[in-house]
């Protein structure tokens, strides 16, 4: 069976928020066009308390983009976003939320960020999805969502590694592109891992 995972479709990732994806908002539609044709779907959301280690704001003299150390792992430092409780943290508006059957919530322990929704980024704690997928009988994972280059792409990368086969829908998903790019080479990694990569209106 084929499960739906919509990556972070979360205000604060679309243009207006506190760190856009640029036309961030041109998942919604794929993902909501996508949605009927599957009988299980995921919807997972960024959910960090607000003293993440991942915000710059918590490391003084810091700005968003530099690289830290953070408990052993290379981290980009983020603004502060998807905090919990917050609008930011909130599923767009237009996301159809009446066909998800679950929501999953990463990235909620301040020492360690979690792009993956599997594991978090130093594969110390697992988030549950796998067993949850498995329970639910199914095999092959169709992802979209923000953003391509980071909470997609190790997803995606985790899912293969579970062994889950995984298509992803790139016109469903956006870029964050800190470095010129690095959506297109995220992509390519995906499909060297095993991934499939179509088009929205390609996708059988």
């Amino acid at each position: 069976m084929r499960a739906l995972i919509m990556v972070d479709i979360q205000n604060d990732f679309m243009p207006f928020g506190a760190l856009p994806v640029p036309e961030g908002d041109a998942v919604v539609a794929v993902a909501n066009a996508l949605a009927p044709r599957f009988a299980l779907v995921v919807a997972t959301q960024d959910w960090h308390p607000a003293d993440h280690g991942s915000f710059a704001s918590a490391h003084p003299g810091r700005a968003p983009g530099e690289m830290i150390d953070l408990g052993g792992i290379d981290q980009v430092l983020w603004p502060d976003h998807c905090v919990q409780n917050g609008p930011g943290a909130s599923l767009h508006s237009g996301l159809d939320v009446g066909s998800v059957d679950h929501v999953l919530r990463k990235g909620t322990d301040p020492e360690i960020d979690s792009y993956s929704a599997f594991f978090d980024n130093g594969h110390r704690k697992d988030t549950g999805l796998a067993e949850y997928c498995r329970t639910h009988g199914v095999d092959e994972l169709v992802v979209c969502g923000l953003a391509t280059d980071y909470c997609v792409k190790y997803t995606v990368l985790d899912a293969i590694g579970l062994g889950f086969g995984v298509t992803v829908i790139e016109d469903g998903c956006r870029a964050v592109d800190l470095a010129e790019g690095d959506g297109a080479r995220a992509l390519d990694e995906m499909r060297a891992a095993g991934a499939h990569v179509v088009a929205s209106g390609g996708f059988v």
